[in-house]
């Protein structure tokens, strides 16, 4: 039971999913700062990428059990990992650390096609993982296009 508490604390990132205004926004912004902070290599970044998405379906699947709510607005690791998800492979700038950050709320805030529905297909942290990762392809692809054309 004690690693379940755990599993939700890595799903809220500790009080950031309590954050009583716009928890989701606070949990992509702990993701910039890190990015900002750590300027990470390719390599480095998929690393993060491989343990953080793992364990943000894990988390996020227990701790919406013991949250007693479906896709819980407390858990945030889904932005944390979707905003690491938006910055891959995009050379490393303020710019487009900015442009990611608000470009990768904007999707997973509105939810255009087929996000919304890829995340009502899955169920418990495969579906609050899945739109968020979903909202960063959105994003990265629009980076990408906007870096290749400047």
């Amino acid at each position: 039971m004690r690693f379940n508490v755990i599993l939700k604390h890595v799903a809220t990132l500790g009080f950031i999913g309590y954050i009583p205004f716009a928890p989701g926004t606070f949990g992509s912004i702990c993701s910039l700062i890190l990015f900002i902070l750590l300027k990470p290599s390719v390599p480095a970044h998929i690393l993060i990428l491989l343990i953080a998405v793992p364990l943000g379906i894990v988390s996020s699947h227990f701790a919406e059990k013991l949250l007693h709510e479906k896709d819980s607005s407390h858990i945030v690791i889904d932005e944390f990992c979707g905003y690491f998800f938006s910055t891959l492979f995009t050379p490393f700038t303020t710019t487009n650390a900015l442009a990611a950050f608000f470009l990768f709320r904007v999707f997973d805030i509105l939810k255009p096609f087929p996000i919304k529905k890829v995340e009502s297909m899955l169920k418990g942290g495969y579906g609050i993982m899945a739109d968020d990762i979903m909202a960063a392809v959105y994003t990265n692809v629009i980076l990408q296009i906007w870096i290749t054309l400047h």
